[in-house]
């Protein structure tokens, strides 16, 4: 027990040790304040995309704090650390080569504009909201997979940041917050097309009509900050025709968050105004229905064979 309180002793007697437990005990300390601090945030600040923010921006302070205390209290023997630390570096970042690209990562979203909370992502082959960029990691509220369309299927994925560097990424409401979208609609042959045409572009006003002047606006901050045709973004109605049936193509504009719901008025307001027509328009359709097999009757006829 002598020994070991001896031992003790002379460890703390080392200066180098010493500054070691100020800089552990100082780093609880100030780490505290600031988790302290991050959790009074939501009882002053109610909107959701500042509260992140600031907390955010407090997280990197307490980070910045703890780096400069730690410099402070070895400040008087950096020069002595000099070879140890590149030592020491170098084999940390062998080591810690993807850690360190996920923290290039971080520095190039934030940087680069490759995204930010709340924007429509595609990562990695994953799709989802993005929710939280962290140093190492980004967080994504996914979407699709078994869940058809662009719906939320309840999944929290996390994805290192270095895949920004590995694979494209997909922003979905970046610069643009919209999408061009189509559904097709079967129309039998008989049916008078250019009514048809008529109703079909009467509908997809009246639906889609509430995004265009916003996304014109959007479309021409694009075309000035990218070399960008300047697209049509009103309805657009094709037509082509095959075996079975005339087929009608309506292009148009929506949210990237609103495509299922605006699918499920486009069909359903057709179908009403298809119907309203008394046959002078129908949807074309195949059906095949095999309810019984036939009876076959089977009769041989007996044949004289002459045997020469």
């Amino acid at each position: 027990m002598t020994d070991l309180l001896a031992n003790i002793q002379r460890w703390l007697s080392n200066p180098t040790i010493t500054k070691f437990i100020e800089v552990v005990i100082g780093i609880v300390i100030i780490a505290l304040i600031f988790r302290f601090i991050r959790q009074s945030i939501p009882r002053y600040i109610q909107d959701s995309d500042i509260r992140y923010r600031t907390r955010k921006t407090i997280s990197l302070i307490g980070y910045i704090v703890m780096l400069l205390f730690a410099v402070f209290v070895f400040s008087d023997r950096l020069g002595q650390f000099t070879v140890i630390f590149g030592a020491v570096g170098a084999g940390i970042a062998f080591a810690l080569q993807e850690v360190i690209a996920s923290f290039a990562g971080w520095v190039a979203i934030s940087l680069g504009q490759f995204y930010k909370p709340g924007n429509r992502v595609q990562l990695g082959g994953i799709t989802g909201d993005v929710i939280d960029i962290s140093i190492l990691r980004t967080t994504l509220m996914e979407c699709g997979d078994w869940v058809k369309a662009d719906l939320y299927n309840g999944r929290i994925v996390r994805i290192a940041n270095s895949f920004v560097f590995k694979e494209p990424v997909y922003n979905y409401s970046a610069d643009f917050a919209f999408l061009w979208d189509e559904i097709t609609v079967p129309v039998r042959y008989g049916s008078e097309h250019r009514l048809a045409r008529e109703i079909l572009e009467e509908v997809v006003s009246e639906v889609t009509n509430e995004y265009i002047p916003q996304a014109k606006q959007q479309w021409q901050k694009m075309t000035n900050k990218y070399l960008i045709e300047d697209a049509r973004i009103e309805p657009m109605i094709t037509l082509i025709t095959n075996d079975n049936w005339m087929e009608f193509t309506i292009r148009y504009v929506v949210s990237y968050k609103k495509r299922r719901m605006k699918k499920d008025q486009l069909f359903t307001r057709i179908l009403d105004e298809f119907e309203n027509t008394n046959g002078r328009v129908a949807f074309a359709s195949q059906t095949f229905a095999l309810v019984e097999a036939p009876t076959f009757n089977v009769k041989f006829k007996d044949e004289e064979k002459t045997i020469l």
